[in-house]
């Protein structure tokens, strides 16, 4: 009886409530903003420190090749400052383009002591990011550009700045 009355009262229509309120709307959108700042900026980072060992990889399959090369041609390269490997039975892998580059190009140039490999990241969040392998300087591994800013670390840097 008394819920007779109450629609009696409001003049003899029943509401229902369904939805949501522009409040309750907000309040997600806000909450769902919130953790999109917080988790892009990691996502990105985690898919970079993903795309940079493929550089640590190819700079040390280069290396071992250059020991071969070395072994029996007793030089890295013909010329001071040209391409490693070069010399009159230059092998196939001497143009350094490893199989399956995505995201770096290469470099190699003979130096008086030795030579230096170059990786500069050229495509999707590696861009921004060289090392160099240098056997004949210590420390070898360097990091000449790291996040797309100039640096000059004794190591290959891959999440933080310090080694």
């Amino acid at each position: 009886m008394a819920h007779l009355r109450s629609i009696a009262r409001r003049g003899g229509l029943v509401r229902s409530t369904r939805g949501f309120t522009l409040i309750e709307l907000m309040i997600t959108v806000a909450v769902i903003g919130i953790l999109a700042a917080v988790a892009l900026p990691s996502y990105r980072d985690y898919v970079r420190r993903g795309q940079l060992p493929e550089a640590f990889g190819a700079m040390a399959d280069y290396r071992i090749k250059l020991e071969q090369y070395f072994q029996d041609n007793k030089n890295y390269g013909t010329t001071n400052g040209g391409a490693c490997a070069n010399g009159t039975n230059a092998p196939a892998w001497s143009n350094f383009v490893p199989n399956g580059a995505k995201y770096f190009t290469y470099t190699c140039t003979t130096t008086t002591a030795g030579y230096t490999l170059t990786a500069t990241g050229s495509s999707g969040m590696a861009v921004g990011h060289v090392y160099t392998f240098a056997p004949d300087v210590t420390p070898r591994e360097h990091t000449t550009q790291f996040k797309g800013q100039t640096v000059s670390k004794g190591c290959w840097l891959v999440k933080g700045t310090e080694c």
